[in-house]
């Protein structure tokens, strides 16, 4: 039996507990106030994956991801040039996040159950369906991964780079030899250097490797993709008020594809009588209030930065000289994976 001092013990326990959450709680939850206050949002980004994110001598970001980060702009500042883009050492990042260095992580680490749950870190959807594939030269005449036999591939001495690449290399009983180095940034030396035919990494970093070769034209990135490795904005753990406002702006790029909504068309398209167009553009109802947003925010978005396909092409697309295909990065109604939810 508990004496009366064990249980007033307790009760003061107990109280302390919901005042600090009480307290803690709606501090987290003032991520959209604060980025109001301060005029501008921040972004980390890394300056390594071009097509993705990656800084001019000018110190213009321009990239993928830096995209995502000025469409979150445009949804809360209505103007997308107000981001201040923080380059951040690492792959996750998410110390950063917690401390409030950063409001958003346009790209961290692959989204994976520990990741999710275990830093304080919130992934809220996947922008980039990505996963390992292979680089190989044209003239080898091979146009799919399960045509690769006889040959060399360097890899990267990384458990997932290598174990993936095993496993298929060992599922199709395929001859090869590996060329194992210690970092990924060794592949791409290497196989200039012609000590390997093909290159085994995840397919956004061989698309940043093809880019930067003398003639990108002479090699192919394999449409196979042998493993899963989901891309998306990460948010800080405890304001759900922000991770609806990143989830949905991305959704919104994917709704005006889908719905064939463009930046060009943008005008034009405000006098549809499609109720989903009239929807996503904030001429009927308002889809903004709940989230603490304006009526038009989605409009604001697709004028600054474009639709999900706009921005794609942007950096993936024949004018940038190393075109790749969209693979599962396409709506789901051609075959890939991208797929928002109705806005109504």
């Amino acid at each position: 039996m508990r004496d009366a001092s064990t249980s007033c013990t307790i009760g003061k326990a107990f109280w302390v507990l919901f005042v600090l959450l009480y307290l803690v709680a709606p501090a987290q939850a003032q991520t959209l106030e604060k980025i109001r206050e301060r005029g501008f949002l921040t972004c980390a980004a890394s300056n390594s994956l071009p097509g993705f994110s990656q800084q001019d001598e000018d110190g213009v970001w321009t990239g993928f991801d830096v995209d995502i980060c000025r469409a979150i702009a445009a949804a809360t500042l209505g103007d997308a040039n107000q981001v201040e883009f923080i380059l951040l050492p690492g792959e996750s990042r998410f110390a950063s996040l917690q401390t409030g260095a950063v409001d958003v992580v346009a790209r961290s680490a692959s989204w994976t159950l520990s990741r999710d749950s275990r830093f304080g870190a919130r992934y809220v959807a996947t922008s980039y369906f990505d996963g390992q594939s292979f680089l190989v030269r044209q003239e080898l005449g091979r146009v799919s991964a399960f045509q690769l036999t006889d040959l060399s591939v360097c890899v990267a001495d990384r458990d997932d780079d290598l174990a993936d690449m095993r496993a298929f290399f060992f599922n199709n009983q395929a001859v090869y030899e590996e060329r194992i180095y210690e970092d990924r940034q060794d592949l791409s030396v290497a196989y200039q250097a012609g000590l390997c035919d093909a290159i085994s990494a995840p397919a956004s970093f061989l698309q940043a490797v093809r880019r930067a070769l003398p003639d990108p034209g002479m090699h192919r990135i394999m449409p196979e993709l042998i493993s899963k490795a989901p891309y998306g904005p990460t948010v800080r753990n405890g304001d759900d008020q922000w991770a609806n406002i990143v989830r949905w702006t991305l959704f919104a790029l994917v709704a005006a594809e889908e719905s064939g909504v463009t930046s060009t068309n943008l005008d034009s398209m405000l006098s549809s009588r499609t109720p989903a167009i009239r929807r996503l553009l904030g001429q009927e109802q308002d889809f903004g209030k709940a989230l603490g947003l304006d009526k038009e925010w989605m409009l604001n978005v697709i004028r600054s930065v474009g639709n999900y396909r706009e921005i794609f092409e942007r950096h993936f697309g024949a004018q940038t000289g190393a075109a790749m295909v969209r693979g599962p990065n396409a709506l789901w109604s051609r075959g890939g994976l991208l797929y928002a939810p109705p806005v109504r």
